[in-house]
């Protein structure tokens, strides 16, 4: 390539920056009226719409990954729950034989537990019952505290008013049926008596 020719390109890449520049700042409709006449205008839009489009993409995935998350993230919650409370079923019946224990034990006679020959009985009524309890904690099964305690209608339901002259009325005084909670939802409400104010 001669000087002459060298001369010629710069001069061109200079006409086209400056044809560039002159560009910025045009209106749309008006660029592509004069689009098919000048291959650099041409060029620059279609480069344009490329990077639109792969802009649009891009925040698509992004869209299509969070609601990739939430979705797992929501599943996950709802297998934990279902983790948590399978035993539920399961449990409720179990309670029964809690309570079958608890009414063998409440029936023998302060005299008889100390008989020599039902002492065995009785510790191995106690020793269940105690077996039972452990494996309720394991499997997120507490008792419902309730001697002593205002009426909760979420976790008691009284069965019974009964007059008396020291506790504040709607106090639980009586306890008929333990009441158990699974996690934090309710098993079974505690049966209880409550005081009311005695008359006279």
């Amino acid at each position: 390539m001669n000087s002459g020719d060298k001369t010629d390109t710069e001069n061109t890449t200079g006409r086209d920056e400056e044809a560039e520049a002159e560009l910025e700042g045009v209106p749309e409709s008006l660029r592509e009226e004069t689009a098919g006449d000048d291959p650099v205008l041409e060029e620059h839009d279609r480069i344009a719409g490329l990077e639109e489009q792969l802009a649009e993409a891009r925040q698509q995935v992004l869209y299509a990954k969070a609601e990739e998350q939430n979705t797992r993230r929501r599943l996950e919650q709802e297998r934990q729950k279902a983790a948590d409370y399978a035993a539920t079923a399961f449990a409720r019946e179990i309670l029964s034989v809690s309570d079958n224990l608890d009414r063998a034990l409440a029936a023998i006679p302060g005299e008889l537990r100390e008989d020599e020959k039902l002492k065995g009985l009785v510790a191995g009524i106690e020793a269940t019952g105690k077996e039972l309890e452990k494996v309720f904690r394991n499997h997120g099964i507490e008792e419902i505290e309730a001697m002593g305690e205002a009426l909760d209608p979420n976790r008691h339901q009284a069965m019974v008013e009964i007059p008396h002259d020291e506790a504040e009325p709607g106090t639980v005084i009586e306890v008929m049926q333990r009441g158990y909670m699974i996690k934090d939802r309710l098993l079974r409400p505690a049966l209880v008596g409550l005081a009311k104010k005695a008359e006279g």
